[in-house]
């Protein structure tokens, strides 16, 4: 043959024929050519050399994927491996061309005697092969398809908060050699009664650091997370991704103050600075701004003019031991909490009229009982917005101030024109605060830029990981958009922050609700706190009346609007839209118009869908400037 070689015995080809008369050699055809390859593909085993070659490959690359990410290897092993197997594919089926086993070893294909060839018993035991790891292929196929990757589902429906998306939970960023966290200081007093003066303290000095361009400062929220905890500073660094933790200890004694702060390296425990302060209380903001410019020296930042304006001395000692500790009760974030802290502000206010962050503090407190149903919606927002004012004619730099007037116009007045300016501000005061995001992402959600909202709390939570009111936010952006998987990964993420979070449960619930999982949605709304009772009873309602227990839902109703009807008839109208009763969702809807309550939720509300097809849904819309 063309190869070189003589034709095996029994081959059908074993008797050439003869030459056709004349002695001329008959024209080759490229078909013939085409099936005489093929055939010494087949006589040769090659075809069958790579089947079994590509199978093998199969079940080495599975497994070995497993191991990749179990012993976090590097991708460039896994790219090797791929790669070597790709290279090796063309040098095995040349190798199966010209080269064959014989009893006496492997031998070049044109050495070997035709009749002491075994080439038909190797593609016998080929086949065997090829038929085994095929099996064990196919049951490897079927084990992950069946059972591994439902195994995997299963744990991830256990623990949704872990593998939700990126949109709920956004990747750590690479951490930076100057970035902090400040921890809440040690209360070292006597009577270890200052503990709301320590905490104060130490949020005073962050919030300074967190204007010094070039510093990375994590937000108070997730810092405060860590207090009364005895986690490792190298747990502390990982969930909080800085490099640095400024730890510290306070002692009161009269008027005098003794601070000692001490800069450590989370991934050594490294002492990188440490200094020990005596003031007079008088002279307390000082000392914050030493602590400060202290910490930027140590993290080789340099301290601008205009980084740390001077802010003399405290007028009224007494104003601020009041600021403090109202600080420190809106950190319980309840009721008794909130009504606490407006107390020590106004008091602040009272001995010093011209404390622009007391006064600051105050409309923020005013705001949040006004949402979450403390006090009545209009007089809560009304005096907000007289208290940012005030702060912002005292000091026209707080940015808190115009957060304030943000979610004022956003959440009270529906001026959309006017809340985007005052978000705008206050970004332009701080760039790098996380409050300003957040409003910002607020009115974003309000108006239906939902991904623009999500865009802004991602950013936020890299500021502050650890804040559950951004995931609350995060999670109500995704509900509004239909995104139920992610919307309750974020809600849960509130909870294992924060299992006391006001209208998490209730939240959840509804997410749920719209994932269809009723008996779920119910244990949730029977979990939200009674205070506000409103929530709950509504909650109670709407899931009620999608079991089709009518008789429990109606009961439910009857309740909220005893106890809510007239603070709350927003949640009356949805609760009324839910149940698909428009007359009446429509009725409450008016009424919550003219008591100016929580109508800016109401575009892209899934609650509203069964009457979304009413012309007087899109009116109303069109009422609140909220059609595009």
């Amino acid at each position: 043959g063309r190869s070189g070689e003589a034709p095996e015995s029994g081959d059908k080809e074993s008797g050439a024929a003869p030459p056709p008369a004349g002695g001329s050699t008959p024209p080759s055809h490229g078909v013939h050519i085409e099936f005489k390859l093929l055939e010494q593909l087949k006589r040769r085993n090659v075809g069958r050399v790579a089947i079994l070659y590509v199978a093998a490959c199969y079940l080495i690359l599975e497994p070995f994927g497993t191991f990749v990410h179990l012993l976090a290897l590097p991708v460039w092993m896994g790219r090797t491996v791929v790669l070597l197997m790709a290279l090796g594919f063309p040098a095995t089926l040349i190798f199966a061309w010209v080269f064959e086993i014989t009893p006496g070893g492997v031998k070049p294909t044109a050495e070997v005697d035709p009749r002491q060839s075994i080439r038909r018993l190797t593609g016998r035991r080929l086949d065997v092969a090829i038929i085994i790891v095929l099996a064990i292929a196919l049951a490897y196929f079927a084990a992950d398809k069946f059972w591994l990757s439902k195994h995997a589902k299963t744990e991830q429906t256990a623990a949704p908060v872990a593998s939700s998306s990126a949109a709920a939970t956004p990747a750590g960023p690479i951490i930076s050699e100057k970035s902090i966290a400040v921890l809440p200081f040690a209360d070292m007093s006597a009577k270890k009664d200052q503990e709301y003066f320590a905490d104060g303290m130490a949020e005073e000095v962050l919030d300074l650091l967190a204007n010094i361009p070039g510093i990375a400062v994590i937000g108070r929220t997730s810092s405060f997370q860590f207090k009364d905890r005895n986690d490792d500073l190298r747990t502390i660094g990982t969930k909080l991704n800085v490099a640095h933790v400024l730890e510290g200890s306070v002692r009161t004694s009269g008027d005098h103050v003794r601070v000692t702060a001490q800069l450590i390296d989370t991934r050594t425990g490294a002492h990188e600075w440490s200094e020990t302060f005596d003031r007079d209380m008088g002279d307390v903001l000082k000392l914050q701004d030493e602590i400060a410019a202290g910490l930027a020296r140590a993290l080789e930042v340099t301290v601008g003019a205009g980084d740390l304006q001077p802010r003399g001395t405290i007028k009224d000692a007494e104003a601020y031991q009041f600021y403090l500790r109202g600080r420190h009760a809106a950190d319980r974030f309840d009721k008794d909490g909130d009504d606490e802290a407006a107390a020590d502000f106004q008091k602040a206010l009272d001995l010093e009229p011209t404390f622009a962050n007391a006064a600051a503090r105050l409309a923020m407190i005013r705001a949040d009982q006004a949402m979450n149903g403390y006090t009545t919606y209009v007089s809560g927002f009304e005096d907000a917005r007289r208290l940012a004012e005030t702060a912002l004619r005292l000091d026209p730099s707080l940015a808190d101030g115009h957060c304030v007037l943000a979610d004022y116009y956003t959440r009270f007045a529906w001026d959309w024109k006017a809340a985007d300016r005052e978000t705008k501000r206050a970004i332009e005061l701080d760039s790098r605060g996380v409050r300003p995001l957040e409003v910002s992402a607020n009115l974003a959600t309000t108006l239906g830029h939902r991904d623009e909202a999500v865009r802004l709390l991602n950013t936020a939570l890299e500021l502050d990981p650890l804040n559950a009111a951004l995931y609350w936010g995060l999670g109500n952006a995704r509900y509004r958009s239909g995104r139920f998987p992610e919307a309750e990964a974020a809600f849960r993420r509130v909870l294992q922050i924060s299992p006391t979070f006001v209208s998490a449960h209730f939240e959840l619930g509804r997410v749920l609700l719209a994932r269809g999982q009723l008996r779920d949605a119910l244990g949730e709304m029977e979990q939200e706190s009674p205070e506000p009772e409103s929530g709950r009873t509504a909650g109670l309602a709407i899931v009620y009346y999608a079991l089709g227990r009518r008789t429990d839902s109606d009961a439910a109703l009857r309740r909220l609007e005893a106890e809510s009807g007239e603070d709350w008839p927003f949640g009356m109208a949805e609760t009324y839209a839910f149940r698909g009763e428009a007359d009446k969702a429509f009725q409450w809807l008016d009424r919550a118009y003219s008591h100016k309550d929580e109508l800016e939720l109401m575009k892209g509300d899934p609650m509203f869908e069964k009457i979304s097809e009413d012309p007087r849904y899109k009116a109303f819309l069109r009422k609140m400037n909220l059609l595009e």
